[in-house]
């Protein structure tokens, strides 16, 4: 055992001691890394964690630490974010350009996170150049603590269930087709866990491709967390000849409720409550198919998985479950949505009811209306706007340039509601102060579906209604039991409302969760600043393994490429592991 090695294992054991008195740790070493793998049955570059494609199930509970080294095997930068993980204080490790300094090919960092007060289904994967369209992807379930009543009984299983639609392109070729204004047209299909459809129709689905088998026992409950980490398609769920009873979204426990099948956006995941209770003649479809397509023209976009009770008297065949008969009607989807409610009466991660926080009558410190066209030409370059403006990133993360007193890095000018002028790129920023309560409206002007995303927070759906959204409209808002989650689907010709507490310091990444308009620039920060001076005290002073870049590039030292792609790889647990074992150690000393 080598003097690091040494070191890390006496700072471990310390931890340990340390951790009984405080919230328990949960370390991970992930190797981010290309493999070669054929969902569609075609060879292609997929990013895999640990070799696993996709990634490994981070299984957590309420309040733990949570310290994930993550090596840059790739060829190109890498960052990894936490979608629906709140980073409570705690912007450094949000792991989006406006906080954090990219992972350079070859380097490792550690990320150092509490997922405190939350429970739920999340999901990671990599923000940067349309790398999710590789994979890079896995799950986060966050369970409750043991003295916190759930309000359902215990399942007796539980799946993670990954659906999205797939190109048999890599990611790198898909982003060239956006930088030379292409769109990316109709994706190659649908994958279920990082698997093709089975072969339910042999003209359809050719010989030969993995698909996914989940093994179940009759008469048992499972519990399926789904996650959409598809690149734009919104997918209808459903599984033939069962309920699914809805129980969580993002973080939120719901009211329970039966679907026969469920549209689920891009970025977005639920829970469902799945019962064995038919009478396995054959194995039965989990269908994911593309909405609000021509389907004769789409068929290939559906992803086809099995569900196979132990005692199964054969193999499924004959058609599909049928999708719900509104291909180009998205009202039954907007009911849909509207019908998921928030359970006011029970516990989440803390034993006080989710209700019992009345933000129906909060006065609202600042109202923004955000509205997204179809992409524009701006400058000669293919581009997508959010109120006019196409987001830019600059090559210094906002939050290191105000903790430096950077100038010029970015503009606190943007617009509360959508400007009147020609469209611009910039980096301009919403600004807002700690403990503001603020409306969003969320604007589609667009012809497909977008899911917009907030990093930092969990927010109300109070509303959502086809046509331009006014003043009047808050005459519809749900002010009581709206749902409380972090990804909300805005549809086309339509406007959906939120409602946050700013209750958290940083710099919060506001992003369409489709791929390719949130490379084209359908973003913007938050910046939530405290004016009593919240630096290490309402907001977490900055890691000590931080990464530099940009105008601070000259305060990065150096670190030995060590990934995988080197010959080096045994040194994964290096300078910047110990750093934020240390950092840890330091904490938990001076908290206790």
């Amino acid at each position: 055992m080598g003097p690091p090695f040494l070191a890390v294992a006496v700072i471990v054991a310390f931890l340990a001691a340390a951790a009984q008195a405080a919230d328990p740790f949960a370390f991970f070493d992930w190797d981010v890394s290309y493999i070669t793998a054929s969902p569609l049955g075609v060879p292609q570059q997929v990013i895999a964690v640990n070799k696993q494609f996709p990634g490994p199930i981070m299984n957590v509970t309420t309040n733990y630490n949570v310290v994930v080294n993550v090596l840059n095997s790739l060829d190109e930068p890498l960052l990894i974010t936490w979608d629906g993980i709140q980073q409570r204080k705690n912007c450094w490790q949000d792991g989006v350009l406006g906080t954090t300094c990219p992972i350079p090919p070859g380097w490792n960092w550690t990320y150092n996170f509490q997922v405190k007060d939350q429970i739920g289904s999340f999901f990671y994967f990599p923000p940067l150049g349309m790398q999710r369209a590789a994979g890079g992807f896995g799950g986060i379930t966050v369970n409750n603590r043991a003295v916190i009543s759930v309000p359902f009984d215990t399942p007796d299983g539980d799946i993670t269930l990954f659906i999205g639609d797939w190109y048999k392109m890599n990611h790198t070729h898909l982003r060239k087709m956006l930088d030379d204004g292409k769109e990316l047209g109709m994706p190659d299909g649908v994958l279920m866990n990082g698997k093709g459809p089975y072969r339910y129709n042999d003209s359809l689905v050719p010989d030969g491709i993995e698909h996914e088998t989940i093994k179940v026992e009759p008469g048992k409950t499972y519990r399926f967390r789904v996650h959409n980490v598809g690149v734009s398609t919104s997918l209808n769920l459903r599984i033939q000849n069962h309920n699914m009873a809805l129980v969580e979204t993002e973080g939120s426990y719901t009211m329970k409720q039966n679907f026969t099948n469920l549209d689920i956006h891009v970025g977005q995941s639920y829970s469902f409550l799945v019962t064995m209770d038919q009478n396995a003649s054959s194995d039965y479809y989990i269908v994911a198919s593309a909405r609000f397509v021509n389907e004769s023209l789409w068929t290939r976009v559906t992803g086809v998985a099995i569900l196979q009770y132990s005692n199964s008297k054969g193999k499924a065949s004959g058609p599909l479950p049928d999708p719900p008969n509104d291909e180009y009607d998205k009202t039954f989807s907007m009911n849909q949505a509207r019908s998921i409610r928030m359970n006011v009466s029970t516990g989440a991660a803390r034993p006080n009811p989710q209700g019992s926080f009345h933000y129906g009558s909060i006065n609202v410190s600042q109202v923004y209306k955000l509205r997204n066209e179809p992409p524009v030409i701006i400058n000669g370059k293919k581009r997508t706007t959010l109120s006019g403006i196409s987001y830019s990133p600059p090559d210094t993360p906002l939050r290191l340039a105000d903790l430096y007193d950077k100038k010029d890095v970015y503009t606190l000018d943007f617009p509360t509601m959508p400007i009147d002028g020609p469209p611009v790129i910039r980096t301009s920023v919403i600004n807002s102060t700690y403990k503001n309560f603020l409306e969003i409206v969320f604007q589609n002007n667009d012809s497909t579906v977008q899911t917009y995303h907030i990093d930092g927070y969990a927010f109300w759906v109070v509303g959502m209604d086809y046509g331009e959204w006014t003043e009047n409209s808050r005459g519809t808002y749900n002010k009581w039991d709206g749902v409380s989650r972090c990804t909300t689907q805005v549809f086309p010709g339509a406007w959906t409302a939120v409602m946050l507490s700013l209750d958290s310091p940083g710099f919060w990444n506001v992003r369409t969760e489709n791929l390719d308009t949130w490379y084209l620039g359908q973003e913007t920060y938050i910046r939530v600043v405290d004016p009593n001076g919240g630096y290490n005290v309402t907001e977490m002073v900055a890691p000590d393994n931080m990464l530099y870049c940009g105008l601070l590039k000259d305060k990065q030292k150096a670190q030995k490429p060590h990934g995988s792609r080197s010959s080096a790889s045994a040194a994964k647990l290096n300078y910047h592991v110990l750093a934020a074992l240390v950092s840890l150690v330091v904490a938990l000393v001076l908290g206790h």
